[in-house]
């Protein structure tokens, strides 16, 4: 499916991609060590890497692609974030009373609400004759009085949020509350059923139908939320949008490295999501601001999307999808005009090695084709693994979602939190090239995300303030670096044969997961220490299981079922790569 190497590289993650490329192995376990989402032999793989050096690894074509990454990167900004924006209920809103609508709003406060926990209450008002209460000069109600639930509507207090937003002009406060959490959760829903869907396109018609067809649906829905008047007419259109998440944007991604030599992919994946993937982040809430009308935002944050159909003239189709399909003369064509346009001369003999073996390596695809994702469950071991990678992805998705979400705890404006959290995508995207391959997957796994849930627990028990705000902050700092080695975990520690199925199976139940988030953080109402420790509790136990894995860094990956069913049996619990560095580098160099 196509979506296999998407997931292996999700559309938020920069994933080390010289792990699959410069550990030293033989040939074909070089290659086989890359996830994809073709089931074709690898070796062609390694052949179209030896063709980069000669028409440039990171050439003038190249950099444009890079570039090209910046619309793409908002694309993907706008389908996750936008629903957040268009959806927020400010924290202050009470019953509206037309009798009193002459008064000022702390006056109207004073009579008309009851006081709960020492706040005016949201969702009840004093069942009494306002118009006869302010003809005798009643200023202030009095607790004895009935009560009853709003009648008339709600007002909200816009200084902070200070737009209408779906959620406020739908009044979806008090019994309806829970309505943006199920949109939202149900935009999930999509991006499951849109990956199969666009991951099946993009495996039958190619990767640039995949993402014209998957950023023009996203487009022409997003349009259509503005229109939208009712819970069930928005939460249709957030399912279609959702539908989008998955390719909007990996797709583009994976081209983009697919050009890109081995020795700049680590770079160029990570600092495409560190500089402009969290740019986009940063400047969401800017844009919300400025726009100031969540018609308007929902109309602004699509129609851009609508340039992907100028593509075809712009980005090449995939080269190995090509070649899977049998089209090599038109993958040769694409590799001549990057060697025109990066100013190289390769010999002639070059492309002929090149369509020599690609016609070889087609007789071979039909290896990949007699296995599935079922086979992962058939041993007791590769069983256990599975269990446990499906486990941990599950954990890290929905404790990074929740982070997003529950911005409500930092204290902060929305806003404010927003990017302050989107901030620490840069620090977390830098340092994960420099230490993943020094201190290891495992431990590096399970310190992340225990640091990362011990934020969140941290935070449940502080008082609103500076405390909890950097508490969070670095919860979503963590499970920033979390995100990252479990994207890559699952692609290294899963056999050759089923990796890409598999790969997309675990990140299939990551979105599951996903699902509950907003769920899980709507508990706030009841506390707003209860999400931070359901969040927290999760990140502590997902940390605690990825020590039951087996390290993959300076190993032979597994390549048939065998192999990954004996994969680390001779490793030991307190094995430390970045203190065994010279065994890894004598298993690198055999």
């Amino acid at each position: 499916m196509a979506n296999d190497i998407n997931d292996d590289l999700k559309q938020r993650t920069p994933i080390d991609i010289t792990a699959f490329d410069n550990r030293g192995f033989k040939t074909d376990e070089h290659e086989n060590a890359r996830p994809t989402n073709e089931t074709v032999d690898k070796q062609k793989l390694l052949h179209f890497d030896d063709l980069l050096p000669h028409i440039g690894e990171f050439g003038n074509y190249q950099k444009l692609l890079f570039l090209l990454m910046i619309p793409f990167s908002f694309f993907l900004v706008f389908v996750y974030f936008t629903q957040i924006f268009i959806t927020l209920v400010p924290e202050e809103h009470w019953c509206r009373v037309p009798e009193l609508k002459h008064l000022t709003v702390a006056e109207r406060l004073n009579l008309a609400i009851p006081i709960e926990n020492n706040k005016h209450s949201k969702c009840l008002m004093y069942a009494i004759n306002f118009t006869e209460a302010f003809e005798n000069d009643t200023k202030i109600g009095n607790q004895l009085w009935p009560v009853k639930s709003c009648s008339n509507g709600w007002e909200f207090n816009h200084s902070v949020i200070p737009y209408t937003t779906i959620a406020t002009e739908l009044e979806w406060v008090c019994d309806d509350s829970t309505l943006p959490t199920v949109s939202q959760s149900v935009f999930f829903l999509g991006a499951i059923c849109g990956g199969l869907l666009f991951g099946w396109i993009a495996d039958r018609y190619g990767r640039i139908p995949s993402i014209i067809g998957s950023n023009v649906l996203a487009a022409l829905a997003g349009i259509a939320t503005a229109f939208s008047n009712s819970f069930w007419t928005f939460t249709v259109c957030r399912f279609i949008v959702g539908f989008a998440f998955d390719s909007c944007y990996t797709i583009m991604y994976i081209l983009m490295l697919e050009f890109v030599g081995p020795k700049w992919r680590t770079f160029v994946a990570n600092m495409s999501i560190a500089l402009f993937l969290t740019f986009g982040m940063c400047t969401m809430p800017l844009i919300a601001l400025w726009i100031n009308n969540w018609k308007l935002l929902a109309i602004a944050t699509s129609l851009p999307m609508l340039l992907v159909i100028l593509v075809p003239w712009i980005i090449p189709e995939s080269v190995r999808w090509l070649i899977s399909k049998g089209k090599i003369e038109t993958s040769i064509e694409i590799l001549k005009k990057f060697e025109r346009v990066n100013k190289k001369t390769i010999e002639p003999h070059m492309y002929q090695d090149f369509r020599d073996t690609c016609h070889h390596v087609q007789a071979k695809e039909e290896i990949f084709k007699k296995f599935s994702v079922l086979d992962l469950f058939k041993t007791r071991r590769l069983r256990k693994i599975t269990f446990l990678l499906i486990i941990i992805y599950m954990s890290i998705s929905l404790l990074f979602d929740g982070y997003v979400r529950n911005i409500d705890s930092m204290g902060l404006s929305p806003f404010l939190g927003f990017s302050l959290g989107a901030a620490t995508e840069l620090p977390a995207s830098s340092l994960v090239t420099l230490l993943l391959d020094r201190w290891g997957r495992r431990w590096m796994g399970f310190g992340t995300m225990f640091l990362s849930g011990s934020c969140s627990i941290i935070a449940s028990f502080c008082p609103p303030g500076v405390a909890t705000t950097v508490a969070i902050i670095l919860g979503r700092f963590f499970v920033n670096f979390s995100f990252n080695i479990g994207m890559q975990y699952s692609a290294e520690i899963l056999p050759t044969v089923v990796r890409g199925q598999g790969v997309s199976f675990i990140h299939i139940t990551g979105y599951i997961a996903t699902i509950m988030s907003p769920i899980i953080v709507h508990l706030g109402v009841i506390s707003p220490a209860v999400p931070l420790l359901i969040l927290g509790f999760c990140g502590v136990c997902g940390g605690g299981l990825i020590l039951l894995l087996p390290e993959t860094l300076g190993e032979q990956l597994p390549q048939t079922l065998e192999d990954g069913e004996q994969f680390g049996l001779n490793q030991k619990m307190w094995h430390f790569p970045c203190i065994h560095k010279n065994d890894a580098e004598v298993h690198n160099q055999n």
